[in-house]
């Protein structure tokens, strides 16, 4: 095979079929000081590839981690209370479903800044965290959650277990799609768990993600992009079996799998098979299924942009809400700049007074929008709008209007 020819991170099948090509992008997460606004972006292919054989949809990983997930990673999981709430309920349904108390250990793998730990130990629930970002770390550390400040791994897996260290759950939400080397992390979740210690993963299901045309949840820090068939797979070929499957509303719609060894007593409850059919039923068990996504992502394209443009050329003006990773994906793809969107308002400390990496469209205080009242709002973050539109409701009131661009461009009612 030519070495022109990408190979699959999990079974080493020639990549040979598109899903969508974003062009050239700069990672999601690289805001950009006012300092430093004169230096140029760095850009990389964003092109999401589906195995023929295994079915992982994936994008090339052609930036080492550990330059996405630096000391500087800007984003912070604490500054959206709805996903406090999702946390806090997952961490009550664990102390009841899995019977954790003060002689449990709850291991979360990627903790960033304690955002959901926290809730174990106010339970009085052992917990480590494992995360790579010393930043949102060193938070957790403030929180009372212990958190090696390391990228989890097989090797890592071991020592913990050798150390006595054997966890009765093992969490993770988000994070699964993170990982460049996938096996390796699946192995060592498989090294970790004992008799019918469990790991939970969240992630948004691509199936929402072709459904919905969120095309913009595609970026370089999201090495693989997945499906119930896909990941069974990939769990299988570590000895681990999926026993329950959950539906969430999170992220545009996301799944929460249930994992344990293949030797454990856990019975396969309904939800497995009703993921599968319903993915089955879309396709996505073969390689037909993903045509035609590049050309329905292009329609969303263009009618963003003719909307803004029509809004600029009537004199309307128009702000953005939250610098979220996937409105930076969303606004390089379009190509759109701050001579149709003004500026972008965000919560979290970290990323205000920055611009947007590749748009260079500046990033504000949220009261930038009451100062400055727009005509419009597009929230970047959509699948969070019913808080957001909440929290500005004043702004609604006074008229403005906002607006979600995935999977069309409609108006917030």
């Amino acid at each position: 095979m030519p070495d022109s020819i990408l190979k699959c991170r999990s079974c080493s099948a020639p990549l040979t079929r598109t899903l969508v090509d974003l062009g050239l992008s700069p990672l999601a997460n690289s805001y950009v000081p006012m300092d430093a606004a004169a230096d140029r972006d760095k850009f990389y292919p964003l092109h999401a590839r589906v195995c023929d054989e295994c079915l992982l949809v994936q994008v090339e990983d052609v930036v080492p981690a550990e330059e996405i997930f630096s000391a500087e990673y800007a984003y912070f999981s604490s500054y959206s209370a709805t996903w406090l709430a999702h946390c806090e309920a997952y961490a009550k349904m664990a102390r009841e479903r899995f019977n954790l108390g003060s002689e449990s250990l709850v291991i979360e793998i990627a903790s960033n800044d304690g955002y959901l730990l926290q809730y174990f130990v106010a339970m009085g629930i052992p917990v480590l965290g494992i995360e790579p970002t010393k930043n949102t770390a060193a938070v957790a550390e403030s929180r009372g959650v212990p958190t090696l400040v390391q990228f989890f791994s097989e090797k890592l897996a071991r020592r913990l277990a050798s150390e006595g260290r054997r966890p009765r759950v093992i969490c993770s939400a988000n994070v699964l799609a993170h990982v460049p080397d996938i096996n390796d992390f699946v192995a060592g979740i498989a090294a970790l768990l004992e008799g019918d210690a469990v790991y939970t993963v969240e992630f948004p299901h691509l199936l929402n993600l072709i459904n919905e045309i969120q095309f913009d949840t595609i970026y370089h820090e999201h090495y693989s992009y997945l499906s119930l068939l896909a990941i069974e797979r990939i769990f299988a070929a570590a000895g681990l079996r999926v026993f329950d499957v959950e539906c969430l509303p999170t992220h545009g719609g996301s799944l929460r799998v249930f994992v344990c060894l293949g030797t454990a007593t856990h019975a396969t409850e309904a939800g497995v098979e009703v993921v599968r059919a319903r993915e089955k039923e879309a396709l996505l068990d073969r390689p037909e299924g993903y045509i035609g996504f590049d050309a329905r992502v292009r329609a969303v394209r263009d009618e963003l942009r003719t909307f803004l443009a029509r809004a600029k050329n009537e004199g309307k003006t128009v702000a953005a809400y939250g610098a979220a990773a996937k409105g930076n994906t969303l606004l390089n793809y379009c190509g759109i700049g701050p001579e149709l969107i003004s500026f972008v308002v965000d919560k979290n400390p970290a990323k205000q007074n920055t611009l947007l990496p590749g748009s260079r469209i500046p990033v504000r205080t949220v009261e930038m929008l009451r100062e400055n009242r727009p005509d419009y709002v597009l929230i970047l973050p959509w699948n969070l709008k019913a808080e957001i539109v909440e929290q500005l409701d004043d702004l609604r009131r006074a008229g403005s209007r906002f607006v979600t661009a995935i999977p069309r461009v409609a108006i917030v009612e």
